[in-house]
């Protein structure tokens, strides 16, 4: 499904991404641990095409990614969803307009610039919002709006593209706890309802043991860890986020997302 090859990514002398291979082989729900610096932001924007790798490969579906150009380029970007830890929202707009957005890659120049859509967008959008539970913010703007609702709203905008992939960039990083957990419990009922592929990166390790089936350990730019959540024991965690790490021993355990405070990296 998705292959990942010795990718790459430098930047001038400094080594973002060195050398990293990862094979998805069917939908799963795919946590990226890390430090701040680790890779992991640039490691998910190599497979959207926001960045360009320095070498190596990304297929998916046996379709080299990272060759793509043009319209190709752009369809794949429609197929693999990104959602960003600050929401990039447009804050004056409407709520129901930002959903839209989604569709922008599958529209033409004119019906774009002058805002036109289609009134089968338009209750797809309400439906997806209703879905994830802001159906009744549809009309405010999205500046309005608490931060884990505008994240919802990026989540659905990220829906109407109809993705085969969802890319999730710290999605809750910029989140309180109880709207981390429902951000989280959202992208986890994306995945089971609907079959997506949710790749996320994550810095709270239990946040990422709840949630994913599957976690990918990097540090400076390498992958130091694969394998499941009951893998992650306290010394591999202690190999991802380094020795002199000031982690405690519950971030390795099952405790509630609003006890996630004291373990956070």
């Amino acid at each position: 499904m998705l292959k990942i090859n010795n990718l790459t990514k430098k930047f001038g002398s400094n080594i973002a991404v060195n050398s990293v291979s990862i094979e998805v082989e069917k939908p799963i729900m795919l946590g990226i641990i890390g430090a701040s610096g680790a890779g992991k932001s640039t490691l998910l924007r190599m497979i959207n095409r926001l960045e360009t790798e320095t070498s190596g490969s990304i297929y998916y579906e046996g379709i080299p990614i990272s060759d793509l150009k043009g319209a190709e380029k752009s369809r794949w970007q429609s197929d693999c969803a990104m959602v960003f830890q600050q929401f990039n929202l447009v804050p004056r707009m409407d709520v129901v307009s930002n959903v839209l957005h989604g569709t922008l890659n599958k529209r033409s120049t004119f019906t774009t610039f002058f805002n036109l859509y289609p009134r089968s967008d338009i209750d797809n959008a309400i439906e997806i919002l209703g879905r994830l539970g802001v159906e009744e913010q549809a009309a405010k703007r999205a500046e309005l709006l608490s931060g884990g609702q505008q994240q919802r709203v990026a989540i659905a905008r990220a829906l109407m593209q109809d993705p085969k992939i969802i890319l999730a960039d710290e999605p809750i990083a910029s989140l309180d706890p109880m709207n981390a957990q429902i951000v989280m419990e959202t992208l986890r009922r994306i995945h089971d309802e609907d079959g997506r592929t949710i790749i996320t990166n994550l810095h709270t390790l239990d946040t990422a043991r709840k949630y994913c089936d599957r976690l990918i350990g990097m540090r400076t730019g390498n992958v130091v860890f694969d394998g499941t959540p009951s893998e992650l024991t306290t010394d591999i965690a202690r190999e991802v986020y380094g020795a002199d790490s000031s982690f405690s021993e519950a971030a390795t355990s099952s405790t509630e997302i609003g006890e996630l405070s004291s373990v956070s990296v």
